[in-house]
């Protein structure tokens, strides 16, 4: 009996002894405690230049190293009016200068669009790591630099960071996702980014909160059930110094019926169960052209959250302002999208999306996308005018702030600061 009770004390005192041994790594305490309340933005942070020093050409720009009209890959075009740093491209303006653009991979790039962030009242963005260059320590390390600088820049201007990972690139057969596990310790561990001095991670209900997007798509290569992702939420969520984490999963429109975009596979459902919050993808599946569009998204959103609420889980409606990838599509699909497919309307659609999202019950909001200029999605500053030659959108003539004061006002319409409304705010502009 004294040696099961010698045992038993040995085992417990080794257990403590382990506990302290692998203590978490995260900071207890965040800026931003909780995803409730708050509008956060895709981040791609993925357009280069060939002088920048990232050696990617003209990336995202342009389908190849040439940047001209019949090589460009974005259907909209940056208003570099208040970048520190821009570089010059082949195309011409209107008025026959140069036309100019930023790079993402400039700390001066970053540190504007954070500003722009505080200035308009937008919490934070999830800043997307694509799995293609995790595999390697050199691939981590290189493509973490946008990261680095959003890290800074969160600091400097109190925004919300989190980080957001996109499973394209991974392999059809014979791939999991375990370099995930390698590049999220790598970035606790070197760049302390649940540990900052001023922690600015996002948290959600206490936890450090990480995204992971692209399950159940049928446009995927790779089969859910056998990339290891059950093995990668355990880790985030358990792991005694790196886990501790919540977990949000990207995943198709039609997730609860299993169909349309959705994969037809129930496991979709059990890998879901196991997270904190779903953000469905809803670009491209809701028009402004369709009369009865803002009730159909409203009605999605509602019963969505009902169907999350019922398993426990927390709900993240994605809101985008109009989409167009014409020039995306002429480079590399087999048919040509039309320009501007999903219009804007000045706003209207946006709004239409806000708004019913908000009466349906929802409580954070994820906005696709802050910076994505290839599919016409951007919130960010672009230009009215762009340059001759290419086919390209512009914001209606609306200022080119216009999707940054509306994102600001959703922030406040959600947090019950503002008066709810359906119809689009109007502005009162001040001349310089």
């Amino acid at each position: 009996m004294k040696t099961n009770i010698y045992a038993l004390v040995i085992v417990m005192l080794g257990c403590q002894l382990t506990t302290v041994h692998a203590q978490s790594k995260h900071s207890p305490m965040s800026h931003y405690p909780s995803y409730d309340g708050l509008v956060m933005c895709g981040y791609q942070g993925w357009f280069r230049a060939p002088e920048d020093g990232a050696q990617e050409g003209w990336g995202h720009y342009a389908a190849s190293r040439n940047f001209d009209a019949d090589h460009v890959h974005v259907d909209l075009w940056p208003d570099v009016s208040e970048y520190p740093k821009t570089y010059p491209t082949s195309l011409t303006n209107n008025d026959g200068t140069v036309a100019q653009v930023f790079s993402s991979v400039d700390q001066s790039t970053t540190d504007l669009h954070f500003q722009w962030m505080q200035q308009y009242g937008i919490d934070g963005v999830f800043v997307q790591r694509f799995f293609s260059p995790l595999r390697t320590v050199e691939g981590r390390h290189q493509s973490r630099l946008v990261l680095e600088h959003a890290l800074k820049s969160s600091q400097r201007y109190g925004r919300a960071i989190a980080v957001m990972y996109d499973l394209s690139g991974l392999a059809a057969q014979g791939e999991d996702c375990s370099a995930i596990m390698k590049d999220w310790k790598e970035l606790v561990d070197e760049l302390k980014i649940t540990s900052q001095s001023t922690n600015n991670y996002l948290y959600h209900k206490g936890k450090p909160l990480v995204a992971i997007w692209g399950l159940g798509f049928p446009d995927r290569p790779y089969n859910i059930r056998n990339i290891g992702i059950e093995k990668l939420i355990e880790f985030l969520k358990n792991d005694p110094q790196y886990g501790g984490c919540a977990i949000m999963l990207g995943v198709p429109t039609y997730f609860r019926d299993l169909n349309l975009d959705c994969l037809p596979d129930p496991y979709l459902h059990e890998v879901m169960a196991k997270a904190d919050i779903i953000m469905p993808w809803m670009v491209q599946r809701f028009t402004p052209l369709l009369q009865a569009e803002p009730s159909r998204y409203a009605a999605q959103v509602k019963n969505d959250i009902a169907w999350c609420s019922k398993r426990h889980l927390d709900y993240a409606p994605c809101i985008y302002p109009g989409f167009s990838w014409y020039n995306l599509g002429k480079l590399e699909f087999h048919g040509v999208p039309p320009l501007n497919q999903i219009p804007r309307q000045k706003g209207a659609f946006y709004w239409s999306e806000i708004s019913g999202a908000i009466q349906s019950g929802a409580k954070i909001f994820y906005v696709a996308m802050f910076d994505e200029m290839d599919e016409g999605t951007a919130i960010f500053k672009c230009s009215n005018t762009p340059p001759a030659g290419p086919k390209l959108c512009d914001y209606e003539g609306m200022p080119a702030d216009h999707y940054l004061w509306l994102t600001g006002e959703a922030g406040k319409m959600l947090r019950g600061e503002i008066q709810f409304s359906q119809l689009i705010p109007t502005r009162t502009l001040t001349k310089k």
